[in-house]
């Protein structure tokens, strides 16, 4: 943009160089440039009782501007100096940091219009008429920016917190306007749109606590001790520096099966977002200190069993009559 901005610059400098090189479009040069000037300064545009030039217009947006970038600014400054001194969780930190910097953008933008002398009773049609576009053409928009002011101040969902959304596990890096930003697993962001938090079902596996429990089915074969396979599973969890002592891991015997008996491993963790390497690093540890101690886990078998018959086999009169006629064929060709 800037580079852009530079080299109409220069042409522009060239071209008024160029026609200033001869008479004939000195004049013309002369004549554009007065009405350039005059249409950027000369009050063109009138707002209640005041006029204002496209150039007084064009630098009230550049301070509009300003305060966006400056209350950004601000905004993450408090978030990660002076909040995060205070010791507040990452979720806390960023509503109030959202608060504060749509709060000076509001309030610095209606100070610097009454500064500026523009008169915002004289701004109440064009905000009907925003407000009608709004309602028609940006439903979407404003039900995901009051959705996302609902999550700032319900805060069912935080900065910080591992969610599950349908096919999407993830944790929340950040909530805007209009979307909520999650990066999953795999370290992609996803951007959801606010409303759909509203509307739809959320796990939300961090809110309020984030201790949660994880179940991890295993099976053994028939003819190993239930009571050695319990001391095994419970030994493997108190292993592991990932999983809580207190509540403490069980183990439940749940079933019976067709070629295997079925045991759970319930265990309770701080940290959901690790519970898929947790669970893998348990079934590695499950199989080396199963095939240690002999306890063999099964593969899904069935057994065929024939019952026994008298032999020979007896056969039908049908039977015997189809036989000596196909002996009969084979025998005469």
């Amino acid at each position: 943009m800037a580079t852009a901005i530079l080299r109409c610059s220069l042409w522009l400098i060239l071209l008024h160089s160029i026609t200033n090189l001869f008479p004939a479009t000195r004049q013309w040069s002369y004549w554009f440039r007065t009405q350039v000037i005059n249409g950027f300064l000369q009050p063109n545009f009138r707002l209640g009782e005041n006029s204002f030039s496209i150039l007084s217009l064009l630098t009230l947006l550049a301070l509009i501007l300003g305060i966006v970038v400056s209350s950004g600014g601000l905004a993450n400054f408090l978030r990660s100096r002076v909040l995060h001194v205070e010791g507040l969780d990452r979720g806390a930190r960023e509503g109030i940091a959202i608060l504060i910097k749509y709060s000076l953008i509001f309030v610095g933008t209606v100070v610097l219009l009454q500064i500026w002398g523009l008169d915002l009773s004289s701004l109440t049609l064009l905000a009907s008429a925003l407000g009608v576009g709004v309602g028609l053409g940006f439903q979407n928009i404003a039900k995901d920016f009051g959705s996302g002011i609902v999550l700032v101040f319900d805060r069912p969902i935080q900065v910080g917190d591992f969610v599950e959304f349908g096919e999407f596990q993830g944790t929340v890096e950040r909530i805007g306007a209009r979307s909520t930003e999650i990066k999953t697993l795999d370290q992609v962001s996803i951007l959801v749109p606010n409303s759909r938090f509203l509307e739809q079902e959320v796990i939300n596996w961090s809110h309020r606590n984030p201790v949660s429990r994880i179940r991890i089915p295993i099976g053994v074969a028939y003819g190993a001790k239930p009571t050695e396979v319990k001391a095994v599973l419970l030994n493997v969890s108190d292993q592991h520096p990932k999983i809580l002592s207190m509540p403490a891991p069980q183990v439940f015997f749940t079933d019976f099966g067709d070629s295997s008996l079925n045991f759970e491993l319930l265990i309770w963790i701080a940290e959901p977002h690790l519970q898929w390497v947790i669970k893998s690093d348990i079934y590695f540890a499950l199989e080396t200190a199963l095939r240690d101690r002999g306890i063999e886990i099964p593969f899904p078998q069935q057994d065929l069993h024939v019952r026994s018959g008298a032999l020979p086999i007896e056969l039908t009169p049908e039977m015997q009559a189809l036989l000596t006629k196909l002996a009969q064929n084979q025998s005469s060709s």
